[in-house]
């Protein structure tokens, strides 16, 4: 497997400012933020999968222009595969003909441009020889993080969470794993907020990363910009077995 970021940002702002999303191989995507509106026409009309970590716009910004810009000329069904409550979500706040039209009826019932299609936390789901897992979370929203599986080593991408002793027990399972995709949104001065929001902060990152009984390479994303520099100065001082880098656009990792 092969996955490209194409955006890792907590927010926009800043030249490589793109939120999360990532284009896996040529036909998958894993959360559908403003990364997405780089890509060509030809490589958007390849996707038929997204996988949806959970509910929050930075995550899903580009799920209605997708839809809407490759439906009637590709004639293929995009589906999204999320856990119930985040369908519920975009069913009632998305696509319900205010916000967006509701392409899961579109053109009529029998055939759509868009297809939601639940996962449950647990629950894998096999592409070919591709497997995605959902794996949970801790979050102010219901959500999953993404395990990817090739067949032969893997990778985890953890969409937001907070300390969160199932998705470390999940993860720990996985003696396969090569590549860990944390966030960290909030520098250590903003503990109190990163615990409100549930977010993780570096001192948070250092109690889960020294919980883990596998030994990944780590990557840090959704930095909120104007407090990157100063999240990953507070990362790089962590004392654990695990050293994480900061993750950056473009970088792409083969599993």
């Amino acid at each position: 497997m092969k996955l490209k970021v194409l955006g890792c940002s907590g927010g926009i702002g800043c030249e490589d400012s793109r939120t999360s999303s990532f284009f896996v191989d040529d036909d998958v995507l894993v959360d559908c933020g403003t990364g997405v509106g780089d890509l060509g026409f030809e490589e958007l009309r390849r996707i038929s999968h997204v996988f949806v970590s959970h509910s929050h716009i930075d995550h899903i910004a580009a799920i209605p222009l997708l839809v809407d810009s490759i439906g009637e000329v590709c004639r293929h069904t995009v589906t999204i595969y999320a856990t119930p409550e985040t369908l519920h979500i975009l069913r009632a706040h998305v696509f319900n003909w205010l916000v967006w039209p509701d392409f899961t009826a579109i053109p009529d019932r029998r055939f759509s441009y868009l297809r939601l299609q639940s996962i449950q936390i647990g629950e894998s789901l096999q592409l070919g020889t591709r497997t995605f897992t959902a794996l949970p979370v801790l979050h102010t929203v219901p959500g999953a993080a993404w395990l990817l599986d090739s067949g032969e080593t893997q990778l985890i991408y953890s969409g937001d969470t907070t300390y969160s002793p199932d998705l470390i027990a999940a993860i720990n399972t996985c003696q396969s794993l090569r590549y860990l995709i944390m966030e960290t949104a909030f520098p250590e001065e903003m503990h109190a907020m990163a615990i409100a929001a549930r977010h993780l902060c570096p001192g948070i990152l250092k109690t889960m990363l020294n919980e883990l009984t596998v030994s990944p390479e780590v990557f840090i994303s959704h930095l909120k910009p104007g407090m990157s520099d100063r999240i990953m100065e507070q990362v790089d001082a962590l004392n654990t077995h695990l050293r994480p880098t900061r993750l950056m656009r473009g970088q792409v990792f083969e599993f």
